[in-house]
């Protein structure tokens, strides 16, 4: 471990000597965070009532929350369960909510809208188009009755950062309310409600604050959470409910994760050290780069174009080469201490590469050498793609 530090890493590598995850959640955490989660805690106990308030301050705080508008909740599961709560309580029966897709996870929420019952229309950019403000602006003069808007911050199916700041100044500009899934992306790209106008966001523990599985949270205004009385689905999952208990009781309605919300604590503890969100997406930003050139390197091409590349998963197109097999690919990186991701695009096959975790720089040039042994090892020569795959990336030259 002190070996690993002074080679010039900034972090140890994982203490049990398991693999790096690059994946954009779970993730590989510290050994501190994993130590937090040690010692037992009782739910109803006052000290870990007061572990939940310290956690939520914590987080408005990283949502730039100064003028008190917005409070946090957080909810039991993971973060979809979260993501479903933060849709069923705040779109009323009435409400009909236009959701950007250009992933899984988009269609995920059509899939919770359509469950919930409540009416939507969707903008489909595909697998990894990103939505625009033009488009949106239209959508909205055409359809008076649209009330809401959802988007992803980051679309961890294709690695795209969507254009959050662009579609916020659209949707308030038309009057409209915005929900932002940003499960891979808080704690590390700006969201800051002073300068970004929405309704509610949804994160989760185990992505950017580098925690782990067990919790989501969402960030929403008070005045939203007020009118979100009798609008849930769900008794588990109604944010509205869980917000009023917590301000009564301090306490969670059902039994917390304590162990998962001790080890966020550590973890939120470790984001302030290093220098809040921007120290962290500096980092992000750098794994990404570090790993991206090395890998065009070896001859691999990315789906996206720089412009639109996220600092938290990077997908790459599969080489063309008879004797590559992603299968074998997996376990070879595996076998040399790193989990990637298999594709999620329909058209060609792709794998992808998370750049988030208690990992630096210096950890992606050995995923980047670990890329090239397992090649020769698969007698790959070349990591080019098919032709289909770049006339796939063609079309975002628009």
């Amino acid at each position: 471990m002190d070996q690993e530090l002074q080679s010039g890493a900034a972090f140890p590598p994982p203490h049990m000597g398991e693999p790096y995850l690059l994946t954009p959640g779970p993730l590989t955490t510290s050994f501190d965070v994993k130590q937090a989660m040690l010692k037992d805690w009782g739910s109803w106990d006052g000290d870990f009532r007061a572990m939940t308030a310290a956690l939520c301050e914590k987080l408005l705080a990283i949502a730039g929350n100064e003028s008190g508008d917005f409070d946090c909740v957080p909810m039991q599961g993971s973060g979809t369960f979260a993501v479903e709560a933060m849709l069923g309580s705040f779109l009323g029966p009435d409400s009909k909510t236009l959701v950007l897709v250009n992933g899984a996870y988009g269609k995920r929420i059509v899939e919770t809208l359509s469950y919930l019952g409540r009416d939507h229309a969707v903008i489909d950019k595909g697998d990894y188009m990103p939505p625009r403000g033009d488009e949106v602006a239209a959508a909205l003069t055409g359809d008076p009755t649209i009330t809401h808007v959802v988007l992803v911050h980051c679309e961890t199916s294709s690695g795209i950062l969507n254009p959050v700041q662009e579609i916020s100044e659209v949707v308030e500009a038309a009057g409209r309310k915005l929900l932002i899934d940003s499960m891979s992306a808080f704690g590390a790209l700006p969201l800051d409600v002073r300068e970004i106008k929405y309704e509610a966001m949804v994160s989760s523990a185990n992505k950017c604050i580098e925690g782990v599985p067990g919790f989501g949270f969402i960030i929403a205004r008070k005045s939203e959470l007020e009118t979100a009385k009798g609008n849930s689905h769900s008794l588990s999952l109604d944010a509205h409910a869980q917000w009023v208990n917590f301000k009564k009781t301090g306490q969670w309605r059902f039994t917390p994760p304590t162990h998962t919300v001790a080890a966020f604590m550590k973890a939120l503890e470790l984001h302030e050290a290093e220098g809040g969100a921007p120290a962290r997406l500096a980092r992000y930003e750098r794994n990404r780069d570090v790993m991206v050139a090395g890998m065009r390197d070896l001859g691999f091409e990315t789906l996206l174009k720089d412009r639109w590349l996220s600092p938290i998963i990077v997908t790459f197109f599969n080489p063309a080469h008879a004797n590559f097999s992603f299968p074998r690919f997996y376990d070879l990186m595996k076998a040399r201490g790193f989990i990637i991701y298999p594709g999620k695009l329909t058209v060609v096959d792709s794998f992808r590469i998370g750049c988030i975790g208690r990992l630096d720089e210096q950890v992606m040039h050995r995923v980047v050498t670990a890329a090239r042994e397992s090649l020769e090892e698969m007698n790959v020569d070349s990591a080019s793609p098919p032709e289909a795959a770049l006339k796939e990336r063609a079309r975002l030259a628009a």
